[in-house]
């Protein structure tokens, strides 16, 4: 018993949780992990069986209260544990696979949990295979600008899509033939395994292997698409995006996927959008951020300026004496909302002051005779003299009092 997990650890849940979130972490795990969703998959059948092994002990009141005092040595016949023998021993999960069932223990909890799982309640039944299915989703990505996702735009994809074999009419029988009833579901479309574990007799439902689930068997199949009912061609589908999409998200065209089984409707095609970097603006949600470079005496002076934008540019009235790193805010300058057009987001400008790295002789005379009449230390005669500025009535008191 050493080996085996923590029951709460399999569930994911605090020693201290109650029936509802017993119920909600087993629900998850039962529908991530059931042999019906996971055909084949051994590792998921043991977590699926882990998961109910647990939930089956813990949902019942006097077992979790013996688990909790005992731990798994509680249902361990070896151990002579006081729960020894009040476990799944001898327990017939003959509607393990139904979710239906008799009334009381695994049953319900499993008609309850799954009720919804495929359809409803009850025993699963052949029709559920052989009735009208929709078709896969297919998935496709278009690669737009960052100046596309604002505007909005139309793109061409080239895609292949599957259609019905027109020879056989989407059979996948060979014209003259018929299919046969699949003899190892005997037609059912579903095959039961029945296996002892020590939670019991547990008895599994999946779709048949040989058949697919279709309860028939194509002996002889069709030249045109080798059995499978359809046959493939590359088809180019305008897709529109709408203003304002960001990277990653999926427009979604209604049946441009799959072709669906039975008389089931064809699937959905889901287009992943990747926008591409733009080199002066960023994009958070529906704001747009850019960093905008003014000149000295603009920022002394103020003035009109010219900002891009995502809507073109904008005349901006800088105050005088901005400083470096200033943010300002243009409203209703950022990205539409895909729901309402007219609806939009601001645009967020980080003002630069930019330092010149080159001047002319008399640009830097100008400078100094600026900087001597502001009362700074800069000389006329070509040459930075050192200079202290004056200091703050701050900076004095600060001093005077390390002084003292």
């Amino acid at each position: 018993m050493a080996d085996k997990r923590d029951y709460y650890e399999v569930l994911g849940v605090s020693k201290n949780a109650d029936d509802a979130e017993l119920k909600k972490a087993y629900r998850a795990l039962a529908k991530k992990y059931h042999p019906d969703m996971n055909p084949g998959d051994k590792d998921a059948e043991a977590k699926f069986k882990e998961a109910t092994e647990a939930y089956g002990i813990l949902s019942d009141p006097e077992k979790r209260k013996l688990y909790d005092q005992y731990g798994h040595a509680a249902f361990d016949p070896a151990s002579g544990g006081a729960g020894a023998g009040s476990g799944f021993d001898g327990f017939d999960f003959s509607n393990f696979s139904g979710f239906g069932g008799s009334s009381g223990g695994m049953g319900d909890i499993f008609g309850d949990i799954f009720g919804d799982l495929f359809g409803g309640g009850g025993t699963r039944t052949s029709s559920r295979s052989n009735g009208p299915q929709k078709g896969a989703s297919l998935r496709a990505r278009v690669h737009i600008t960052f100046m596309e996702a604002i505007n909005g735009c139309r793109k061409d994809l080239d895609i292949t899509l599957k259609d019905e074999c027109k020879k056989c009419g989407g059979s996948g029988v060979k014209p003259g033939s018929s299919e046969e009833t699949c003899s190892k579901c005997n037609g059912s479309g579903q095959v039961t395994y029945t296996q002892k574990t020590m939670l019991g007799i547990m008895r599994n439902v999946s779709v048949c292997p040989d058949c697919g689930g279709r309860g028939k068997i194509i002996k002889e199949k069709c030249p045109d698409c080798r059995g499978t009912g359809y046959t493939s061609s590359k088809q180019r589908i305008s897709v529109d995006i709408p203003a304002g999409i960001d990277d990653g998200q999926s427009i979604r065209i209604r049946g441009k996927g799959e072709p669906g089984r039975n008389g089931g409707e064809r699937g959905d095609l889901l287009v992943e959008v990747q926008i591409s970097a733009h080199n002066l603006f960023e994009r958070d949600g529906m704001n747009i951020y850019s960093i905008h470079y003014i000149t000295f005496p603009q920022a002394v002076l103020g003035g009109e300026v010219r900002i891009p934008t995502v809507h073109g540019d904008v005349l901006y009235n800088v105050k005088a004496g901005t400083q470096t790193n200033t943010r300002i805010r243009l409203k209703n300058k950022g990205v539409p909302s895909i729901q309402n057009p007219d609806t939009k987001g601001d645009h967020y400008v980080t003002l630069i002051v930019e330092v010149p790295t080159k001047l002319s002789g008399d640009a830097k005379e100008a400078l100094r005779a600026y900087d001597a009449l502001a009362g700074n230390s800069l000389g006329g005669d070509g040459d930075e003299k050192k200079g202290k500025k004056k200091k703050s009535l701050k900076e004095r008191m600060k001093e005077t009092l390390r002084n003292d």
